[in-house]
């Protein structure tokens, strides 16, 4: 019995390589680059020499790339080549993979997608998540869309608040979060690496210097300059119906980089889930007697 067959990984990337620039060559016609359409082609799409003029590289190196032949790539020219066939942050992303490079950092892009609707799936995403809370936040944490249990448990009543100024200035907020302290480190921490993957976006030093103005924690540990990516949080809340404890996910929509999930779930073997439902139906009620009343 023969064993499995054993592919050079660079061998394959080079060939994956291959196909994706003669793939994105085709589709770039030569109106949309300003060149004159010029005779008949052979092949749709740009000419290898037309692709390594435009983007400023020899025409045989460019050649050996497309080839696959294993040569030195900068992401100078990368970025140069990934202009030429207009090449959006995914495929520029693909791009500097298959070329054996590590990918730029991954931009939220606040203000391309700013005023942009939430797509409704989105929406019934977190909807569906009831009876625990789920909640919808752009790339400052702002919040977005919060379901109703977001909305009763994590005192998520107003669009457009960000959540890091009620994490450190909402007092109501401070209180009902029983490990407050010990999330603070983390969730500033956090706020920093989305900042620094994001040079030159005013809007997350707005959101920074509200911060440094009006609270001295959120100061002092600004001051400590610490890094850290999103992971499992868990979270201790106090209500009207007890204390709630939750592990906090947050996620990434892909096709809308300016967004983040947040859903809660029940920490297992607390009576946190019971709970939920209970605050859900007190508010029923309410919402019955106000109907009532009104």
């Amino acid at each position: 019995m023969t064993g499995p067959i054993h592919i050079d990984p660079d061998t394959v990337r080079r060939a994956k390589l291959r196909e994706f620039l003669i793939a994105r060559r085709a589709q770039i016609t030569p109106e949309e680059v300003g060149l004159a359409p010029g005779a008949r082609r052979r092949t749709p799409g740009l000419r290898r020499e037309e692709v390594a003029v435009l983007a400023g590289v020899g025409s045989s190196w460019y050649q050996w790339l497309e080839q696959g032949r294993d040569i030195t790539v900068s992401s100078h020219v990368l970025d140069a080549i990934g202009r030429v066939l207009k090449l959006n942050e995914a495929e520029t992303r693909h791009l500097y993979a298959l070329a054996g490079l590590n990918p730029p950092p991954m931009g939220v892009m606040c203000p391309a997608h700013a005023g942009q609707p939430v797509d409704e799936a989105l929406v019934r995403l977190v909807d569906a998540w009831l009876p625990n809370p789920g909640h919808i936040v752009d790339c400052y944490w702002n919040m977005v869309v919060a379901n109703r249990t977001a909305q009763l448990a994590l005192h998520m009543t107003e669009p457009g608040v960000n959540c890091l100024h009620q994490y450190f200035l909402d007092e109501i907020y401070r209180e009902s979060v029983e490990n407050w302290a010990e999330l603070a480190p983390t969730v500033v921490a956090s706020f920093r690496s989305e900042m620094t993957a994001n040079p030159g976006d005013g809007g997350f030093q707005e959101v920074v210097e509200t911060l440094l103005e009006q609270s001295p924690e959120f100061a002092a540990l600004w001051e400590r300059h610490d890094v850290a990516h999103h992971g499992v949080n868990i979270k201790s809340l106090s209500s009207r119906v007890g204390a709630l404890q939750f592990e906090s996910v947050l996620l990434s929509v892909p096709n809308r980089a300016d967004l983040r999930i947040v859903l809660h779930n029940p920490r297992a073997g607390t009576d946190t889930a019971a709970k939920l439902e209970r605050l859900l139906a007190e508010d029923d009620r309410r919402n019955g007697l106000r109907l009532v009343a009104g």
